[in-house]
C-alpha cells in the first residue's frame, strides 16, 4: 500500500506535492519521492524516509516545473531500499515518469519476459518499473508521428491490464505530450481525480485519497473507474474511456485501516463505514453479557469505531492508551523486529484510566498477533482489573498479493488458530471480532455504485480470478527469502534519509 499524487498545474508545482504527500504519509512511511517537469528536463529526488526529512529547501528550490507526480512507498515487492522509492523515469519515447500503489504478483516473470523477449532491463524490485516498461514498449511499438493522441495511450494502458496481474493505481506523465492516469480492471487500489481553477486555468490532480484534494483546494470529479485510463493533454483536454468490463471490487482494508476518516473511497466515507462497524460490533458484544466499565480505542484508526459502539452500549469512552505522535504506524513498518521494537515507543498506557477498571479495548484488526499481545500487557501492567478486546475486523487468515503486508500464511495468528487460541496468546480475558458480513455491509451504501469488495483476507476468495496455489507459494518464498536477507532492515541503515545520491538533474 503506497500514496501516489500527480498534479497537472499551470505553474511551480513542488510545494503542492509536498504538502499533498504529507497528507499521504499514513500510506507509506519506508520512503518518498518526487518528479517535477519543467517543459524541457525532467526533475527528481527520492530517498528512504518520511516526507519531511527527505526534502529539503534545496531540493524543493530544484523541482522546478508546473507538473509534478509524487510518492509515499510502503514496501510490499522488493527489498525496501532506495533503489526501489518511487516516481521511476523511463528515457523512452520523450521520457516517461511514473509512480504506482498497488501490488503485481507477476512482477518476476514479466521482468524476466522483458528482458529475453524485448531486451529491456528492470533495474530494480520495485513492481512499478515493470509496468513502465509494458507502457513505454506499447507506446513505442504504435505510429505515433512525433505525437502521442489518446488512442496510442489507451494501447499502451490495454497492454498494461493484459500482461499486469495484481492490483495498481497508476499516474504518469509523458514528456511534451501530457499526464496518464489509470486503475486496474478491477479497481482493487483507489484512485480519484479532481481539478481547481486558478484564474484563467484549470489544474488537475490524481490521488490516492480524497483528503489530498480538499488540503490542495481541488474539488472532486470523480473516481477513476477500474479498468479506466484517463488522459490529459497538453492542451488540458480531458480524455476517458473504460477499457475492461470486469467486476469493481475495492478493497475493503482501505475502510477498515489504511485510508484516512476524513477520506471518501469510491464515493464511501471511510469515517461513516467505521461507525457502521463499531454500532454493528455493539450488538455482539451486547449479547455476550459481560460488565464493561469503559471502552478505550488503539489509537489512532479504531477511535471512530470505539467511539460508536461506545455510543451505542451507553458507556464511558475514555482514552488511556496515549501515542506517540512521532513514531509511525507498526502494522506498515518492514521487518517483526522493527514492529516489535516501536511498540514500545509508540503507546502508552495511563494507570489513571486503568487502574481497577473492567477495559474493553478496540482496535482494527489482528494480523500477527504481536502487537496485540503487547498492548493488552500494557493494560494489564497499567491496573486493569479485566481486559476485554474486539476487532471490528475478522480475523485475518489469508495472504494478500494486492498490496498489503500479509503476504504468508504463517505470519497470520489468524490462519490456523482458534478465536479462543488468539485469546489465550494475546493474554485477553475476553477476545470479539466483528463478522464478515457486518463489516462486508458497512462499507456497502446506496450511493455507492459498489456491491463487492475485496476481502480475501478474511475469505482466501481471490476475485480476479488468476489467483492459484502457485501464485501464493511464489509470493510466500520470496517474501520469506527477503526476510532472510534481512534486506529491509539493512536498507534503512545504509542511507541517510535526504540523500542526494538518487537526485536526478
Amino acid at each position: 500500500m503506497c500514496g501516489v499524487l500527480g498534479i497537472y498545474g499551470h505553474k511551480y508545482v513542488a510545494q503542492d506535492i509536498y504538502d499533498g504527500l504529507i497528507t499521504l504519509q499514513h500510506r507509506g512511511q519506508d520512503a518518498t519521492g518526487m518528479v517535477t517537469y519543467d517543459g524541457d528536463v525532467f526533475h527528481m529526488k527520492k530517498g528512504l524516509g518520511l516526507v519531511k526529512d527527505v526534502f529539503r529547501t534545496k531540493n524543493m528550490l530544484r523541482l522546478q516545473g508546473n507538473v509534478g507526480i509524487g510518492h509515499t512507498r510502503y514496501s510490499t515487492i522488493g527489498d525496501g531500499g532506495a533503489a526501489d522509492a518511487q516516481p521511476f523515469l523511463s528515457q523512452a519515447f520523450y521520457g516517461v515518469a511514473m509512480a504506482h500503489n498497488g501490488n503485481l504478483f507477476n512482477s518476476h516473470e514479466l521482468k524476466k519476459e522483458l528482458f529475453e523477449k524485448d531486451r529491456r532491463l528492470v533495474n530494480s524490485s520495485c513492481d512499478v518499473e515493470v509496468i513502465l516498461n509494458v507502457f513505454t514498449k506499447a507506446l513505442t511499438q504504435q505510429k505515433l508521428n512525433g505525437n502521442v493522441n489518446f488512442d496510442h495511450i489507451c494501447n499502451a494502458a490495454s497492454s498494461c491490464f493484459k500482461r499486469s496481474k495484481g492490483a495498481y493505481s497508476v499516474v504518469s506523465y509523458i514528456s511534451k505530450q501530457g499526464m496518464v492516469a489509470f486503475r486496474d480492471p478491477h479497481g482493487i487500489r483507489p484512485l480519484i481525480m479532481g481539478k481547481r481553477k486558478v484564474g484563467m486555468y484549470e489544474d488537475y490532480i490524481f490521488a490516492s485519497e480524497k483528503i489530498a484534494l480538499d488540503i490542495l483546494g481541488f474539488e472532486t470529479v470523480r473516481d477513476v473507474k477500474a479498468g479506466e485510463v484517463i488522459w490529459i493533454d497538453q492542451k488540458r483536454k480531458v480524455h476517458s474511456k473504460v477499457l475492461t468490463n470486469k467486476k469493481h471490487i475495492p478493497c475493503i482494508f482501505e475502510y477498515i485501516y489504511f485510508a484516512r476518516p476524513d477520506s471518501m473511497i469510491d464515493n464511501v466515507s471511510v469515517y461513516k463505514a467505521r461507525i457502521r462497524m463499531g454500532e454493528k460490533l455493539a450488538d455482539q458484544i451486547k449479547k455476550s453479557k459481560i460488565d464493561i466499565d469503559v471502552i478505550m480505542p488503539v489509537p489512532d484508526s479504531s477511535r471512530t469505531s470505539a467511539m460508536a459502539l461506545a455510543q451505542k452500549l451507553d458507556l464511558p469512552y475514555r482514552e488511556g492508551l496515549i501515542k506517540n505522535r512521532y513514531i509511525g504506524r507498526t502494522f506498515i513498518m518492514p521487518g517483526q523486529a522493527v514492529r516489535k521494537k516501536s511498540i514500545k515507543y509508540k503507546l502508552n498506557a495511563m494507570p489513571l484510566e486503568f487502574k481497577r477498571k473492567k477495559v474493553l479495548l478496540v482496535d482494527d484488526s489482528i494480523v500477527r498477533g504481536n502487537t496485540s499481545k503487547e498492548i493488552v500487557r500494557m493494560c494489564k501492567e497499567a491496573g486493569a482489573k479485566k481486559l476485554y478486546f474486539a476487532s471490528y475486523s475478522p480475523p485475518v487468515k489469508f495472504p494478500c498479493v494486492y498490496g498489503i503486508d500479509i503476504p504468508t500464511s504463517e505470519e497470520l495468528i489468524g490462519s490456523d488458530n482458534s478465536i479462543e487460541d488468539i485469546r489465550k496468546y494475546i493474554d485477553a480475558d475476553k477476545l470479539f471480532y466483528g463478522t464478515l458480513k457486518n463489516v462486508f455491509d458497512s462499507c456497502i451504501v446506496k450511493k455507492s455504485d459498489i456491491n463487492d469488495l475485496c476481502m480475501a483476507c478474511f475469505d482466501g476468495k481471490y476475485k480476479t480470478g488468476d489467483v492459484d496455489k502457485k501464485v501464493l507459494q511464489d509470493v510466500s518464498e520470496s517474501r520469506l527469502s527477503e526476510k532472510a536477507c534481512g534486506s529491509v532492515e539493512d536498507s534503512f541503515d545504509s542511507e541517510e534519509p535526504g540523500d542526494e545520491q538518487l537526485t536526478i538533474i
